[in-house]
């Protein structure tokens, strides 16, 4: 149950994003770097076991991709479901996804220059939305879901909350709210720093990444978590 927090300017501006990950930390991955020899140039946090991407992004083509789960039914008998690591890879090449019922439910955010996209496909029917100025939160519903806790808590606070920095540090004011909702307990419905085993899922927040996105101008940094599914100081570089 990865979030995103992405604030799209009204006019001139870069479109900053922070994407926290959440996924079983005994599935191995690459952390952000160049890990697709085949893709020069773009860069991304690689899958270990099936090769693909969570967040990828390709400077020269000015453009960051990042999937997050979806809820989905079970796809029909006999079908098989596929990996869906090669959608954000094809996203920054400018390939939106195509999905059918063997790919799982998702939420794809696209940034580029012209702006900011989410293609959402929960098992059934794909929609394609552009996201409009102002800053806004997804995690495995819809974009600013009115149901889902963590939205509802914190979509406020990241919305006060400056990103007009020095690209060394627009982001720390961000950071602030997510330390801020780190003094939650990883199982509260309204944390966004999560530990999930306890509800049933392998889940545990394990990396973040924050994002800007400005014509001719990309700028991607990482950073992890030392202990899953719980909060710690994080430096994105």
């Amino acid at each position: 149950m990865c979030t995103v927090v992405i604030r799209v300017p009204e006019a001139e501006g870069p479109i900053r994003m922070l994407a926290v990950r959440d996924e079983d930390p005994t599935r191995g991955w690459v952390p952000l770097g160049e890990n697709w020899p085949e893709r020069p140039g773009v860069i991304g946090v690689r899958d270990a076991r099936a090769g693909g991407a969570w967040l990828a992004a390709d400077a020269a083509e000015g453009r960051l991709a990042v999937l997050l789960n979806r809820q989905s039914p079970e796809p029909p008998p006999g079908v098989t479901l596929v990996t869906r690591g090669a959608i954000p890879l094809d996203a920054v090449a400018g390939r939106p996804p195509q999905p059918t019922v063997a790919t799982a439910g998702f939420n794809l955010v696209t940034v580029d220059a012209a702006g900011a996209v989410i293609v959402t496909w929960d098992g059934v029917d794909r929609t394609e939305t552009r996201i409009p100025p102002g800053t806004h939160m997804i995690a495995h519903r819809d974009l600013d879901d009115t149901e889902t806790e963590r939205i509802i808590a914190w979509r406020g606070p990241f919305t006060a909350a400056s990103t007009e920095g020095s690209d060394d540090d627009w982001w720390m004011p961000w950071l602030d709210v997510l330390r801020e909702s780190g003094g939650l307990s990883p199982v509260d419905a309204r944390a966004i720093v999560r530990d999930n085993e306890p509800l049933g899922y392998p889940t545990q927040t394990t990396l973040l990444c924050v994002a800007s996105v400005a014509p001719g101008d990309l700028d991607v940094k990482y950073a992890q978590f030392t202990e899953p599914g719980h909060w710690n100081t994080v430096i994105p570089r």
